[in-house]
């Protein structure tokens, strides 16, 4: 696996190639090639996870001094979920470097963009051990909210897609959603559940995340598309 390429395009070398690659490895790669040298990159992105919540945290708490407890949570939700930072990962061209089974290889759905979005958390934690706290940080800022903050924070697309969803549907429609779980797969560490939001029998969108929750803001996300509510 050639990273190199990669390095030169976020202007990083690390001194150890081996975390570098593993962060690109995912698991149906190994299931798939028993004897390859590095295991995959789950516990790099369980890591990337907990260093990309902190930077993005201290940020936004810096930034935004008069903005409550809630507003801040929402923003952070809003710029390290999986739509953001599977965006993000592909904008950085990281589907080009992971080593996926040949299903996983085909697949350019939503399945994809998690894959991604966990690739990205992945790489974090990955740089975290070669590089420290401030060089992720500076990885973050650069790629992350630079990119990504203004247009999420100024356009309301933090806002609980809930919320939204149920007020506008009883303002247009006099419905309150329901929401289903329709399916979880996957390992326990990392199960992804997909989750049905209905009009009372109509099933109006779907989403998918790894916890019901994220599930059902996403389905009421594309729900608010689909109606053109937003």
């Amino acid at each position: 696996m050639d990273v190199s390429k990669f390095e030169k395009k976020i202007n990083v070398k690390f001194k150890d190639q081996a975390l570098l690659q593993q962060a690109f490895v995912h698991r149906s790669y190994i299931n798939e090639n028993k004897n390859f040298k590095l295991t995959h990159n789950e516990r790099l992105e369980f890591l990337g996870d907990a260093v990309l919540e902190l930077v993005v945290t201290e940020h936004l708490f810096k930034k935004y001094p008069d903005k409550s407890e809630g507003n801040l949570t929402s923003y952070r939700s809003a710029l390290v979920n999986a739509i953001t930072l599977s965006k993000v990962a592909a904008e950085l061209e990281m589907g080009e470097y992971l080593l996926l089974s040949k299903g996983e290889a085909k697949d350019s759905g939503r399945a994809r963009q998690y894959i991604l979005a966990n690739t990205f958390e992945a790489f974090v934690g990955a740089l975290y051990l070669d590089q420290g706290y401030e060089e992720s940080k500076k990885f973050i800022v650069q790629n992350l909210l630079d990119k990504e903050e203004n247009e999420i924070v100024s356009k309301n697309l933090w806002r609980d897609s809930k919320s939204l969803l149920q007020e506008k549907a009883q303002e247009y429609i006099n419905i309150t959603p329901a929401y289903k779980l329709l399916s979880d797969v996957g390992p326990d560490h990392n199960k992804i559940f997909t989750v049905g939001i209905f009009f009372e029998n109509d099933l109006i969108a779907e989403g998918k995340g790894h916890s019901k929750q994220e599930g059902e803001q996403e389905a009421a996300r594309r729900a608010l598309e689909i109606k053109h509510w937003l």
